[in-house]
């Protein structure tokens, strides 16, 4: 199973290509460089779902929060 995590823009580093666009996204005060070539819409203050690296959506604060408040009750559950 694959899960994206939802970060914050914080900043956008542009590039002459847009697949190397890319910007630090807060995970909840955990910042990491992450590419925002496959969301060229994206802005500084936006929610984006990252996976291995990549943002992949953009989503609403309100959605991010939703999934952040799962992952963090499956924090506790074991699957087998």
């Amino acid at each position: 199973m694959c899960l994206a995590i939802p970060g914050k823009i914080l900043s956008i580093q542009e590039a002459d290509s847009l697949m190397d666009r890319s910007g630090r996204v807060s995970f909840g005060g955990i910042v990491k460089e992450v590419q925002l070539g496959y969301v060229p819409e994206a802005q500084v203050g936006d929610y984006v779902n990252v996976h291995v690296g990549f943002a992949i959506c953009i989503i609403d604060e309100k959605e991010a929060m939703e999934t952040l408040r799962i992952y963090e009750k499956m924090n506790g559950i074991v699957m087998l």
